[in-house]
């Protein structure tokens, strides 16, 4: 694996020499600086490999902060990147042997970390979590689902709004003349998980997994999803929170950048095709104290410990105001709807997908025990959104707040009086931006996050989005008052 994170395990962490030693045996011609805006997009620049010496990991390399989402106004535009020699991977899909390096952001004039830095943020987490001496670590297992499409357009203007989705293995497409069409495709909610060749794209997840593997990722498993029209999930193996980011941004960046390659587009919106599945990405962890997990408790209900059902009730209690890191677009709640099996009502239960979080039972094993929480979808910028659970669940396990009973019935088969009494996710992001704004004193615990951070998200996310969406004509309200 062209990467230097094996090393980090049972030896020091690598420094700038190790990775000037991978670009010499790698025969490396260009530097890509990478980091992550507010709203957990990647940006990058790139620079000779010349021009790469130990001194960039000290003194860092300038960028203008403005013209980056949610950074710095233009008068305060002078900003540095400071690569962590850590993340250095070599770019499995780079023509010009390339080598990637993930940067935090920091101040030029004050030389500290930059308070809207997603990645600070995350090893702020790390190192509060370390403080509070409940554990020394926590560990991390994403699974982000997506969409792969053969062709989308999309337009929006003052007269016309629309978007045109389309995916040989649609299940609309079984009339389609292709001369020939040859059938196998797999039906709405029927996609989990036929053999090829229903499943089209075995070959092309396996060729991304290769290509995940040469940059130093491990993956468990991939296979199809739900959806027809190429819902899929590739499993990256679980690892620490700052880590696990990092790896998702590139997991990301590959599948993107190889589906283009073999001219496809992955999308990873939550809700991309009306009467059928969304893509979430249910988020699996635990905690450790060195060698042992603490979620783990043989006699516990599902096996889990005390302080995972306090950690469980964090979670919940706090899920309305996560929800604005964790599922933090409008389309996010076209997926987060009662009665369509997705995970809304904030309880807790072993096996049962309708609950906010759910203990899998796999295995007995301690060191598997864990718990998945399942609202938050791949939108999501990985290193608030693991930030801000891990957070509120340390409020949890800190005020010893109780779940309640685990709710180990079909919800959806409730008597009304039953379903009544059931909490739900809030319905629309202004919902879960409000409750943000009320509850977020557990993300200001040990400084991981910042009034100024939550501000700025808060007001982004309506101004950029919220009201953007607000004031234009839907296509559906055409179908129902144009003749009004």
């Amino acid at each position: 694996m062209l990467n230097l994170r094996g090393r980090t395990v049972d030896g020091p962490a690598p420094g700038p020499a190790d990775v000037l030693e991978l670009v010499r045996r790698q025969q490396i011609q260009m530097v890509d600086l990478r980091f992550c805006d507010l709203l957990g997009g990647w940006q990058h620049f790139t620079l000779p490999v010349e021009e790469m010496g130990e001194e960039l990991f000290v003194e860092g390399i300038g960028f203008d902060g403005s013209s980056i989402r949610g950074f710095q106004p233009i008068h305060e535009s002078d900003m540095l990147i400071v690569p962590d020699p850590v993340t250095a991977r070599v770019d499995p899909l780079a023509k010009v042997p390339t080598l990637i390096l993930t940067g935090s952001i920091w101040d030029p004039v004050t030389r500290e970390p930059y308070s809207r830095d997603p990645r600070a943020v995350a090893e702020r987490a790390e190192s509060y979590l370390r403080t509070t001496g409940i554990a020394t670590a926590s560990y991390w297992g994403p699974e982000a689902e997506f969409f792969v499409f053969d062709d989308v357009r999309f337009d929006q203007n003052q007269r016309a709004g629309y978007y045109f989705i389309d995916a040989a293995e649609g299940i609309w497409n079984s009339g389609r003349e292709e001369k020939p069409n040859l059938g196998y495709r797999p039906r709405n909610k029927e996609g989990y998980f036929p053999v090829p060749p229903t499943d089209s794209l075995q070959d092309f997840r396996s060729e991304v997994v290769l290509k995940l593997r040469a940059a130093g990722i491990p993956v468990e498993v991939h296979h199809h999803e739900v959806a027809t029209a190429g819902q899929c999930e590739i499993d990256l193996r679980f690892s620490t929170l700052t880590e696990m980011a990092d790896r998702l941004l590139m997991y990301k960046y590959i599948l993107r950048a190889y589906a283009r390659e073999r001219f496809k587009t992955v999308t990873f919106m939550p809700k991309p095709l009306f009467g059928d599945n969304g893509s979430g990405m249910h988020v699996h962890q635990s905690l450790w104290r060195d060698e042992v997990n603490l979620f783990a408790d043989p006699a516990g209900y599902a096996g889990v410990s005390e302080l995972a059902r306090y950690y469980i009730g964090g979670l919940l209690a706090h899920s309305p105001a996560l929800l604005a890191f964790c599922a933090p677009t409008t389309n996010s709640y076209r997926r987060l709807v009662p009665g369509y099996e997705a995970p809304v009502n904030l309880v807790y239960s072993q096996r049962n997908r309708s609950a906010a979080v759910r203990i899998p039972v796999y295995s007995t094993n301690p060191r598997a025990i864990r718990v998945e929480y399942r609202p938050p979808d791949p939108t999501a910028n990985p290193y608030l959104a693991f930030a801000a659970m891990l957070l509120a669940g340390l409020d949890g396990i800190a005020r010893k707040l109780d779940p309640g009973s685990p709710m180990d019935v079909d919800l959806y088969e409730l008597e009304p009086h039953e379903a009544a009494q059931v909490r739900q996710v809030p319905g629309s992001l202004g919902e879960v931006l409000d409750a943000l704004e009320a509850d977020h004193d557990f993300l200001l615990q040990g400084g991981v996050f910042t009034e100024d951070l939550i501000q700025t998200w808060i007001t982004h996310k309506r101004k950029k989005e919220i009201d953007p969406v607000r004031l234009r004509p839907h296509p559906w309200e055409f179908f129902l008052y144009y003749d009004a």
